[in-house]
């Protein structure tokens, strides 16, 4: 369990760390709900969901997990800040080498570099955490050997670094900048400082008030993380004014408590990653290796930024439970407009075929022809066309529907939904196959009843297929098609056939408006967007505070 107990002072807690079994597959758990949770329609809130999703699962993967699991690997104290904050000045100068290539060209630092004593390097080897960078392990090397120092070694790589002149159970990462003109830099920098036990906050006399540094302090409060800011690069003359300044934002912002150190503009301040004297950066050097190496101020440094990650999570899983019930809510919204369209079409169609208006245009005129001037053959060939168009123009007027419906609908945006790949086989030919599929059965059936009659008196089956298919499809215009086949086949015969073929044919209905709608619904069906996921973040959520 993690623990606030009595208070020191007048603002902080006595925070203390004692991880059970329990809590950790409470976690994971969680974890693993929140890596599954998906944002895949384009509605307002989903950007900042999809972000967030990120971040807690980069805290969870890269600093909660590993640090409550090895509760005494050392102090991860991650070096963040914008563009020329003076960040690997700042790193090498607490180390007491150049370790950390600062550039000349924006954006400066490209590969995160990871700085421990030799004797924690196992710590950070392995994918304990940042499990999704790969490392690049730089052995240690003469302090004056400069030429050794690594450049840019490639996106999602660590470099580590191991010196004896930092103490044991305390490391530094200098990330890249927050501001970096590189997406991916910008990324990797909010990842890494997620990742840390301490937040050291770089920001300059220049920047101070820039939008950016802000950002992460107020992400860091919100977080309660342990948090440390420097004021870098602060000319002589206005030290003391700009401090104030500062520390007058940092109190209104509700930070007036974190530790804050200043460093002043040197000449081994200019680009290049030259070293500042030890006595510029030694107040916070000394702050730092005291919070790796007094095992109260230890304790109390990580168990508070756990301790913050996990209160953190009680707005945060809410926030993410909410945005996948809006995704949910926005594909059932996607997904009624298309059974409405298809449900309120199939009812037309079905009005359309009892009022019998297959049998009209080209149908028509074939059956006031036959048997004189038409073929059995032609007179199905003509039905079943007559048929086809009616079906494919209910389903084209369903489409349409749709399409009005969506328009309204942000979700619907989502790619592939609304401009639709093109098929390899259209709309007409589809339907064409099963009203050709319907006739073939019902010719069938025909010959069947016809095999059943005295040879001397068994009329053509084409003819009988023609007829039923001309009293199942015409209405009242065709009753002389069902006297007709009353007359060929007998009463019985031509009631049990029109039986087969109407329920034949509303059969084949069914099936190809139902593939016509799964065909409408399958890009949306394939962005899988489902209502468990919110359920599961707040029971995921729920049983994790249980076990706190």
């Amino acid at each position: 369990m993690l623990q606030k107990d009595s208070k020191i002072g007048h603002s902080s807690h006595v925070v203390t760390l004692d991880v059970r079994p329990q809590l950790l597959d409470a976690l994971s758990a969680l974890r693993d709900r929140v890596a599954a949770a998906r944002f895949p329609l384009p509605l307002a809130g989903a950007p900042r969901a999809r972000a967030n999703r990120d971040e807690l699962l980069a805290q969870l993967d890269d600093y909660l997990v590993p640090r409550l699991r090895d509760p005494e690997a050392p102090l991860l104290a991650v070096i963040g800040g914008s563009t020329g904050a003076g960040k690997s000045t700042l790193v090498n100068s607490l180390v007491g080498r150049r370790v950390s290539e600062a550039g000349v060209l924006r954006p400066t630092t490209r590969t995160p570099v990871l700085v421990c004593h030799p004797e924690d390097h196992h710590w950070f080897s392995g994918m304990r955490v940042l499990p999704d960078l790969t490392r690049v392990w730089v052995p240690q090397q003469d302090a004056g050997d400069e030429s050794l120092l690594p450049g840019d070694e490639g996106p999602r790589t660590l470099r580590v670094e191991t010196v004896d002149t930092l103490p044991r159970g305390l490391a530094l990462l200098d990330a890249p900048d927050v501001d970096s003109l590189l997406a991916d830099n910008r990324v990797l920098a909010a990842e890494l400082i997620c990742a840390a036990d301490i937040w050291v906050m770089v920001t300059t006399a220049a920047r101070y008030a820039d939008a950016v540094p802000w950002h992460l302090l107020r992400t860091a409060k919100e977080h309660d993380a342990t948090l440390v800011t420097v004021l870098d690069r602060v000319p002589h003359q206005v030290l003391s004014e700009v401090s104030r300044q500062y520390g007058a934002l940092l109190t209104k912002a509700g930070l007036g408590e974190v530790p804050r150190f200043t460093v002043p503009e040197l000449p081994e301040s200019a680009w290049g990653g030259g070293l500042l004297p030890a006595t510029a950066v030694a107040p916070l050097r000394a702050w730092l290796v005291q919070q790796a190496q007094d095992p109260a101020a230890r304790r109390h440094a990580m168990a508070r930024t756990a301790h913050g990650a996990l209160d953190s999570l009680r707005t945060r899983m809410p926030e993410l439970a909410g945005a996948a019930a809006a995704q949910y809510a926005a594909a059932l919204r996607l997904t009624a407009a298309v059974d409405g369209a298809y449900d309120s079409e199939y009812a037309r169609v079905r009005g359309r075929l009892q009022a019998g208006a297959v049998l009209a245009g080209g149908a028509l005129k074939r059956w006031r022809s036959y048997p004189l001037d038409c073929t059995a053959g032609e007179l199905l060939d003509a039905l079943s066309e007559s048929l086809a168009a009616l079906l494919l123009c209910a389903v084209s007027a369903a489409d349409e529907r749709v399409d009005d419906a969506w328009r309204r609908e942000p979700a619907a945006g989502a790619p592939g939904l609304t401009d639709r790949a093109p098929e390899e086989e259209s709309a007409e030919q589809r339907i064409g196959v099963a009203v050709r599929r319907w006739r073939r059965v019902v010719e069938e059936h025909a010959e069947e009843e016809v095999r059943g009659l005295e040879k001397g008196v068994a009329p053509d089956a084409e003819a009988v297929a023609a007829l039923v298919a001309t009293a199942l499809l015409g209405g009242r215009r065709a009753r002389a098609a069902g006297e007709g086949l009353a007359e060929r086949i007998g009463a019985q015969g031509a009631l049990r056939l029109r039986d087969k073929a109407g329920r034949l044919l509303t059969d084949y209905l069914d099936k190809t408006l139902r593939a016509e709608r799964e065909r409408r619904l399958a890009p949306l069906d394939a962005l899988d967007v489902h209502p468990e996921p919110q359920a599961e973040l707040i029971a995921a959520l729920s049983v994790l505070q249980k076990e706190r």
